[in-house]
């Protein structure tokens, strides 16, 4: 078989896996990108290895490097997603606890595993990276979970989608601003370039990128909407996404993520008609195609089996860290902000699971030589147990509020 056609029944496969295994996870009540994930681990080296078939891909490294770069395009569309759904007004809303639960529910995680990792004989520019990466959160699965609850809408719901939008802010900023640092030289390809000389480039990058984004992505949006091409909206959020993502690493030295959700915040500004169509679409893209493919990928890329005895204990630490340090971060955020312990402690246990964001930052330290295949397996084993507590976790702290209205009578009578 050709290598083209070879890439066919590989996608094939992997991205009907990946869907009947998202399907059996959400039975389960757990969320799709759970069963995904798993799919990934088991189509790949973890368990069956599926691409060492020789017979059937005699030119495996060839395929799995052309799904590995077709996922990419999915890990932009997801960040350009995250960027749609941001509301500026929604943030002010919930104001102080969103603000500062985001903040310090980034601080604490780096604070307590940047020095976890240097115990482990990383180097402090290594271990920076991995507490950036375990300082992030996949908001879908708990707000998933608040959705089913009932209590998305309440005050807690709201905190909570309110931080993860800070906390996503605030990562994609901190891993454009590392990678373009390069600290210690932990890039191999790339010098490291004074921090100065960075920042400006970086600032006058987001600030110009932004203003021009912010009044003409909106307005050409719409026109093309009026123009009734087939697609047109979606087609330009897609070509605005990639442009902008090379523009963000090729020009302004910073992360092609970052451009993407520059390019997701600022169509939000578009007509609700044309933002819809283009949620539609992108929706149907994401998953239908490149989302499955892109689990798929990480599981190619992780293998499981490397936790040896001897790295295990080390998962399982960096694992309880990645639990309590979001806890701590973001309860004390909410609870300095007004939040009373219970509220606080909600909104903490939500914002636990590590998910999309975190795998896709693994991946691009996997791909920039930063991170050892060890490590890469070490991540998939936290976000797999950090999705795995994180549902029942935030249905048992709510389930004492839907105990409450059987006492409320005898209080009132």
């Amino acid at each position: 078989m050709t290598e083209v056609i070879q890439f066919f029944l590989a996608v094939g496969v992997m991205i009907l896996f990946a869907k009947m295994m998202g399907y059996a996870a959400t039975r389960l009540s757990q969320p799709a990108v759970l069963g995904e994930l798993i799919a990934g681990l088991l189509i790949g080296p973890t368990v069956l290895n599926m691409l060492g078939n020789a017979a059937l891909f005699p030119n495996a490294a060839t395929v799995q490097t052309t799904i590995i770069k077709v996922a990419e395009i999915g890990v932009l569309l997801l960040i350009f997603s995250a960027g749609l759904e941001v509301q500026p007004k929604s943030l002010l809303s919930v104001g102080r606890p969103a603000l500062l639960g985001g903040v310090l529910g980034v601080v604490v995680p780096i604070a307590m595993i940047v020095p976890a990792m240097m115990g482990y004989h990383y180097s402090f520019e290594k271990a920076l990276f991995v507490g950036i990466l375990f300082a992030s959160m996949s908001t879908a699965i708990s707000a998933q979970v608040m959705f089913e609850l009932g209590v998305l809408q309440k005050k807690e719901g709201l905190t909570l989608l309110g931080a993860a939008l800070v906390d996503d802010a605030i990562v994609i900023f901190l891993l454009s601003l590392y990678l373009a640092i390069n600290p210690g030289g932990v890039i191999a390809d790339i010098d490291p370039r004074p921090i100065p000389e960075v920042f400006a480039r970086m600032i006058g990058f987001v600030v110009l990128a932004f203003a021009v984004s912010w009044v003409l992505l909106p307005r050409a949006a719409n026109v093309i909407a009026k123009m009734r091409i087939s697609e047109g909206p979606l087609m330009f959020a897609i070509v605005s996404t990639l442009l902008l993502s090379w523009a963000a690493e090729y020009i302004g030295g910073i992360a092609a993520i970052t451009g993407a959700f520059m390019a997701g915040i600022c169509l939000r500004r578009s007509q609700r008609r044309v933002i819809e169509q283009i949620e539609k679409g992108i929706h149907s893209i994401n998953y239908g195609f490149l989302v499955p493919l892109f689990f798929i990928s990480i599981g190619l890329k992780s293998n499981l089996q490397l936790l040896t005895a001897e790295l295990l204990p080390m998962a399982l630490v960096i694992t309880a860290l990645a639990i309590i340090s979001k806890l701590v971060g973001v309860m004390f955020g909410t609870r300095i902000s007004g939040f009373d312990t219970r509220s606080s402690l909600r909104v903490g246990i939500g914002m636990i699971s590590r998910g999309e964001v975190g795998l896709i930052i693994a991946a691009i330290g996997i791909s920039e030589g930063i991170l050892q295949p060890e490590m890469f397996a070490i991540v998939v084993f936290v976000v797999l147990l950090t999705t795995l507590v994180t549902p029942p976790l935030l249905r048992w702290s709510f389930i004492e509020k839907a105990e409450k209205p059987a006492s409320e009578p005898q209080l009132r009578a």
